[in-house]
């Protein structure tokens, strides 16, 4: 399948579940995105419209600890997922509504949230 038509189906995925997921200041939404060689995630309140806080497997703390790149994208994945659970209890949160952003709950993206659950965040 080309790559124009997986982007276009992911985005129609994330409409739909995005009509039934909403961030609050009590309960802010987590929102996954992953490319091909990174993954990013961020902690949203919607009504305020502001990113509470975010991490990458870009982050100079993952870079450095990930290094030489022999570890797999999913290590990759919960390692971020750990540092978004740790900066999200240093902000107050401690609930989150978990949005998987069109991709299946699977790999990466099950990595990254059974991290972010270990690291204390309720989801």
């Amino acid at each position: 399948m080309p790559s124009k038509v997986r982007k276009a189906r992911r985005q129609i995925r994330h409409r739909r579940v995005r009509k039934k997921i909403f961030g609050t200041s009590a309960r802010p939404r987590m929102a996954v995105f992953r490319s091909l060689n990174h993954i990013y995630v961020q902690i949203i309140d919607d009504i305020a419209g502001h990113t509470v806080a975010a991490a990458s497997s870009l982050d100079p703390q993952i870079r450095a600890e990930v290094n030489g790149g022999g570890k797999a994208k999913s290590e990759v994945s919960a390692i971020v997922g750990s540092l978004i659970a740790q900066r999200a209890t240093e902000k107050g949160v401690s609930s989150v509504v978990f949005d998987r952003g069109g991709f299946k709950y699977h790999g990466r993206t099950k990595a990254l949230a059974d991290a972010a659950r270990a690291g204390g965040l309720i989801f």
